[in-house]
């Protein structure tokens, strides 16, 4: 039987491709590859058209995460959906697993693109990327959208959203093992998950999505910073919040604190 999570994944990259999106492997260093989905022109033909480069969380690879915002914004604007190390087909041969090192090589991948302004959307964990790479690369990143995330995840940040959902480590929420953790994983991640979705989806979905397990829980083990090790930094380019009522890994307490 076919996997439902593969073939809705071909069939949106034939989606992708039919409306002038395709998928760029780019070599960062000896080791590191970075897979963007970008636009099939050469960048001296879509010169005309501000960057956009659409940052996935933990859940779902890029292009399955940004799908109906690319078809929604590719005419006006050149849009960038890269998969994050260890997701989709990008993956490293280095032992770094801090989102310092997903920023540099997004940043590295987007220039040998030929980008050299843009406009970052993260959601989640891509939203933590994204305010990294806003600090390191001031010169990259013109403005920010943020939603679901915050600029860093302290220790007792991390403590007391987990108590709040029931779990002791991230990897237990955004990583399982189970047809039930998926479900769980979804409850979490959405406003509202429709009771009557079959076992069968959330199977194919545990079956596919989840490569590079290792690596990923590494990189969730190093999301998470001492407090004495965190300063706010004072971020240059203009930066909007765009969050749900409902959100529940990053309520509107959290956002209201990232405000001020």
């Amino acid at each position: 039987m076919v996997n439902i999570v593969t073939l809705q994944k071909s069939l949106v990259q034939i989606l992708m491709k039919f409306n002038g999106v395709e998928p760029k492997k780019v070599e960062i260093e000896p080791g590191t590859v970075m897979n963007f989905w970008a636009p099939a022109k050469q960048k001296n033909e879509e010169t005309q058209k501000p960057n956009v480069v659409l940052v996935h969380g933990f859940g779902v690879d890029g292009i399955l995460t940004w799908m109906f915002q690319v078809l929604a914004l590719k005419s006006h604007y050149s849009v960038y959906v890269p998969d994050l190390l260890f997701f989709g087909d990008s993956a490293t041969a280095a032992g770094n697993r801090s989102p310092r090192f997903q920023a540099e090589c997004l940043a590295t991948g987007l220039r040998k693109l030929g980008v050299e302004r843009c406009v970052v959307v993260g959601l989640s964990y891509g939203g933590m990327i994204g305010f990294k790479m806003a600090e390191l690369y001031p010169d990259l990143v013109e403005s920010m959208v943020v939603s679901g995330s915050v600029e860093a995840l302290t220790e007792s940040l991390s403590n007391r959203r987990l108590k709040r959902l029931g779990f002791r480590r991230w990897s237990e929420c955004l990583m399982p093992t189970t047809v039930e953790g998926v479900k769980e994983m979804f409850r979490v991640g959405t406003h509202w998950l429709p009771p009557w979705i079959p076992n069968w989806i959330f199977k194919d979905y545990l079956e596919v999505m989840f490569s590079h397990r290792k690596e990923r829980e590494e990189l969730l083990e190093a999301l998470v910073i001492r407090d004495e090790d965190f300063t706010p930094y004072h971020y240059h380019q203009r930066i909007y919040l765009l969050w749900g009522d409902g959100d529940k890994l990053f309520d509107s307490e959290v956002a209201h604190n990232l405000k001020e």
